[in-house]
């Protein structure tokens, strides 16, 4: 499927790299995305029985679509050793080979990086875990575990009530962290002719996430509070309840954005008050200065506190759900969002907006060149191309190592 989204007709950073990806869920697919999204050939093999993502429910029902899309589908049972054999040679071809199963997993079956690398000492393999090597490396990890074990979830909840971040937050940047690593590995191996392995982990980066509380609490002395209960930075930074009901995140981060903020409102009185001429009084001031702001700015709709706060050049932003974000203005005028086709379930065959990546090369988006794959779309051609005949394909097709 072509798009109108597509960017300009111009090489993409990483046309020609062949990616090959044994990836679920949504770590190792984001590594794949992201790479496939830049311009490389991402060649995604799945179980004959397909991606078990393809038909999650409930908060799963969109992993497979937004993380699979710009990607080819190659079926194989890697359990039998003719499929097996198929995805040896398939990574053989590769530049990049990304995966995210449980250490041991892929040594099974020929496809880690020590018995890879001796048929290709340049690839550079991604390994995508819940731990990094050490005591937790046998450890089932999801997004969710790690957030527990790694802080995030008690910083993220109210005191006593750890809750979870509302995406996923480490499975998406440990795939990110894995390209990353792909492309500084690709670098280097421009350099020195070699591969090597890259290792991202799910704990790993979550502690990275929350590094910053544990930098706090090194320099001050002082425990990181949860975020409901924090002492923020700033007096001003906050949602507030608005007259019709709404809520709105409104903030001044600054001195002059105090003074600019209490001038957009009139409110001369705090201005003036010597005990909040400064950030750091303010904050002290917080107790009793907040429900005063609060008292205040109630009496404003939401829309006047955002005309108000636009106007002022200050920060605010209204609360917004999700599925709003597809009338969002911005990204509608900017070209955030992409239709693709969905290729599984109920709604197979129909378009929906999905977000692109959140950049811009060459004052171009990177866009959606190929929908998420069917599975199996591209096993013949690929099987093909490797040197298969139509022969032995349909054989394998009947035996079921194929699909």
């Amino acid at each position: 499927m072509t798009h109108e989204t597509s960017p300009p007709q111009r090489p993409l950073p990483l046309a020609g790299l062949r990616v090959v990806e044994f990836t679920h869920m949504v770590m190792g697919p984001t590594c794949g995305m992201v790479l496939a999204d830049l311009g490389a050939e991402v060649i995604k093999v799945e179980p004959v029985q397909g991606d078990r993502t393809r038909h999650l429910l409930g908060v799963g029902a969109g992993f497979f679509p937004m993380f699979n899309r710009n990607k080819q589908s190659i079926a194989l049972d890697i359990q039998s050793e003719e499929g097996a054999e198929a995805a040896r040679r398939l990574a053989a071809s590769a530049d990049v080979v990304a995966e995210n199963f449980r250490p041991g997993a892929m040594a099974r079956y020929g496809l880690d990086y020590a018995s890879l690398s001796t048929r290709n000492p340049k690839l550079i393999y991604v390994s995508h875990k819940g731990f990094l090597p050490g005591p937790y490396a046998l450890r089932t990890a999801l997004d969710e575990v790690v957030q527990m074990m790694g802080g995030l979830a008690y910083m993220t909840g109210r005191p006593g009530d750890p809750l979870r971040a509302g995406t996923s937050v480490n499975d998406i940047m440990g795939g990110m962290f894995g390209a990353i690593g792909a492309l500084a590995a690709l670098i280097q191996r421009g350099i020195t002719g070699r591969g090597q392995e890259v290792q991202s982990a799910l704990f790993e980066n979550n502690v990275f996430l929350v590094g910053q509380h544990m930098l706090q609490y090194a320099i001050t002395g002082q425990p990181s509070a949860p975020m409901p209960d924090r002492v923020s930075a700033w007096a001003l930074y906050d949602v507030f309840t608005a007259r019709d009901g709404e809520q709105i995140f409104l903030a001044a981060v600054s001195d002059a954005q105090w003074n600019t903020f209490c001038d957009a409102f009139g409110f001369g009185d705090l201005r003036a008050d010597p005990a909040l001429a400064t950030n750091n009084a303010r904050v002290r001031a917080r107790p009793t200065l907040l429900p005063d702001l609060r008292a205040r700015l109630a009496e404003y709709d939401a829309a006047e506190l955002a005309r108000r706060f636009e106007a002022a050049g200050l920060p605010y932003a209204p609360i917004t759900k999700p599925e709003a974000l597809y009338d969002d203005p911005h990204l509608r005028a900017t070209g955030g969002l992409a239709d693709i086709r969905l290729p599984d379930g109920d709604k197979a065959g129909q378009t929906v907006g999905t977000a692109l990546f959140p950049l811009l090369m060459d004052g171009a988006r990177l866009g959606v060149r190929s929908d998420p794959p069917t599975l199996g779309a591209h096993t013949v051609q690929l099987l093909g191309k490797l040197g298969y005949t139509d022969q032995e394909i349909e054989d394998m097709q009947a035996r079921g190592t194929i699909r």
